[in-house]
């Protein structure tokens, strides 16, 4: 998968960042990852993380954009970030 773009600096991943309290963010919009705290080549020497990246991005592939985030937001707020399908097959994907 070569369909994507990874942002540095992204103000998107910085208010990530803060909501989810954590120093360095990667956050996926459609195609592009964004980034906060974190240079491109370091979260590409990251493959674990890499993997879990463009496991949303093939979510937002097959579930459409606006429908990706409406069901992302409510498993969120339903089961919580840690619990929400979609982060948890995103997990899943890191050993893959």
């Amino acid at each position: 998968m070569n369909d994507f773009f990874i942002k540095e600096n992204s103000w998107i991943a910085k208010l990530a960042s803060k909501k989810l309290r954590s120093d360095r963010v990667a956050i996926v919009i459609g195609k592009t990852i964004h980034l906060h705290n974190t240079t491109k080549q370091d979260f590409l020497n990251d493959e674990k993380w890499v993997k879990h990246e463009l496991c949303h991005i093939k979510q937002f592939k097959q579930n459409g954009y606006v429908i990706f985030i409406l069901k992302y937001l409510w498993e969120s707020i339903k089961h919580g970030y840690h619990n929400n399908r979609y982060e948890i097959e995103a997990r899943s994907a890191e050993s893959s």
